[in-house]
């Protein structure tokens, strides 16, 4: 079994995304332990790109700090090396086909193996145009995560079948963000996933809450959760670790009532 997928089983997965290195590393650390120790099922950790274009202006603006404060890919890395002799649950790195590119494909999912990373999510990497990437992930078992939007429409089916690792539904059209209501039909795209696959599905953009997260969990597999998370940690900075894991208490309560 994916060590992914083990993060799903027997149980509904709470997935949080933090942005690395805002307002620094050592703080993202401490959120990731926090979020960890918490109850967070599977961790997205956000490698900052200066041009993230799937995300909206919370995750954007926390990229942006992180980028002005130095963080760089080689210094995630170790980050996660150290987050390793603690956290022991699947962790995923969700960034842009370009940094992976920039920082050379093979160098970079060799670090990923080395350094404990379970997965890759690459939001603007075309479902037709994955497989010069797959293949080297795959050569470092990586799991390359694909993703399924309300527009995927007949492409569902073929992303589906071929999907590793978990697959990420996105609920709503745009950026990633707190919205305040979910109106696509997630249930129907769900059951295209489920008569193609085994592979746990998860929800992410536009949940904020704990009933919204419960709602999704209870549609799908999961609950993914980043703009809410990333605008704590904006908002209380060097202090927002303990915020953080409240949170992520108080959201994998709600997915786990979906079991």
């Amino acid at each position: 079994m994916s060590n992914i997928k083990k993060a799903f089983d027997g149980k509904k997965a709470f997935i949080p995304f933090i942005t690395c290195g805002d307002p620094d590393i050592e703080t993202t650390k401490k959120c990731v332990i926090a979020a960890f120790e918490n109850g967070a099922d599977l961790i997205e950790l956000g490698i900052p790109f200066s041009d993230p274009t799937a995300e909206g202006p919370v995750i954007q603006e926390a990229s942006e700090r992180a980028l002005k404060g130095g963080v760089t890919t080689d210094k995630i890395f170790e980050m996660v090396k150290e987050l390793r002799t603690v956290v022991t649950v699947p962790m995923v790195f969700m960034t842009y086909a370009n940094v992976v590119f920039s920082y050379d494909s093979e160098r970079f999912a060799s670090k990923c193996r080395e350094v404990g990373i379970d997965g890759i999510i690459l939001p603007d990497l075309p479902y037709e145009e994955k497989d010069e990437f797959l293949s080297v992930f795959d050569k470092y078992d990586i799991d390359l995560i694909s993703l399924i939007a309300p527009t995927s429409h007949e492409r569902i089916k073929m992303i589906a079948s071929e999907a590793k690792g978990f697959l990420y539904i996105v609920s709503s059209l745009g950026v990633t963000g707190e919205r305040s209501e979910i109106t696509t039909d997630l249930k129907s795209i769900i059951d295209v996933v489920r008569q193609n696959t085994d592979i746990p599905c998860a929800i992410g953009f536009g949940i904020s809450t704990p009933e919204k997260a419960g709602e999704m969990a209870a549609l799908s597999d999961g609950a993914i959760v980043g703009s809410a998370i990333v605008k704590i940690i904006g908002k209380y900075k060097t202090e927002s670790p303990s915020y953080v894991g409240e949170f992520v208490k108080n959201m994998k309560e709600a997915v786990d009532m979906k079991r």
